[in-house]
């Protein structure tokens, strides 16, 4: 009912045959649930006639938004990338937000949490040079990558250089770095047995390969406050 009522919010009218087909149930099902909404109080409009549909009043909320683990994850680590950029925009509620969702997890999940975030690292504002030559990587690429990191599983990838020469590597992502607006995987690559820093960018394709690494500190990879020292 909850995906019912942001599909009405976000359309002017909606046909109850289209709505029905959008979220995978009958029709009856639809006119019962918009039912059950009226009598809950919402304000659902109805035109009569051919052609005819539905709507919400776009003045009436679409209820709690709930969200899982992985994305309150998410959402947290990115409030606190956020924060370390230090910009003095859009900052005035971030305390109560963060309250919010940590107050959802437990001491165990608020834990792997803290550990996510010293993972990620911000630096300065990468070159303009960096930033003409940059494009947002595929997301099954970012997904691959976002998994791996989380769960300090090793990364099968193929990687292209600034020269255009590619590789395939294996790699365990250690730390994640943003030079805004560009990101980097911070890792020890197991081609060079060597820590090394890849744009993600430039990883052409990656692929879990479900063995786990034990996570170094950052002394190991000499990490700068900056990551000056690392990104080539």
């Amino acid at each position: 009912m909850e995906l019912l009522a942001v599909r009405l919010k976000q359309d002017a009218h909606c046909k109850v045959g289209d709505l029905a087909r959008q979220l995978g149930v009958s029709e009856r099902t639809i006119s019962r649930d918009l039912s059950l909404m009226r009598d809950q109080g919402m304000q659902i409009d109805a035109d009569r006639g051919r052609g005819g549909g539905v709507r919400l009043d776009r003045n009436w909320g679409v209820g709690r938004m709930n969200l899982s683990y992985a994305e309150a994850v998410d959402l947290l680590i990115s409030l606190a990338v956020t924060e370390q950029m230090n910009s003095p925009m859009f900052l005035a509620n971030l305390d109560s937000i963060r309250r919010q969702l940590v107050a959802s997890f437990s001491p165990a999940k608020r834990e792997m949490v803290d550990r996510l975030k010293s993972r990620i690292l911000v630096g300065v504002t990468a070159s303009t040079y960096v930033q003409a030559g940059t494009s947002p990587p595929p997301k099954p690429i970012v997904q691959a990558l976002h998994q791996a990191f989380t769960d300090q599983e090793t990364l099968a990838i193929r990687y292209q250089r600034e020269d255009g020469e590619t590789s395939e590597r294996e790699i365990e992502p250690h730390y994640l770095l943003l030079k805004y607006p560009v990101w980097y995987v911070v890792a020890q690559d197991h081609l060079r047995n060597a820590s090394r820093t890849f744009r993600c960018d430039r990883i052409l394709a990656a692929s879990r390969t479900g063995t786990h690494f034990r996570l170094l500190p950052k002394e190991a990879f000499q990490l700068t406050p900056d990551g000056d020292e690392l990104v080539k």
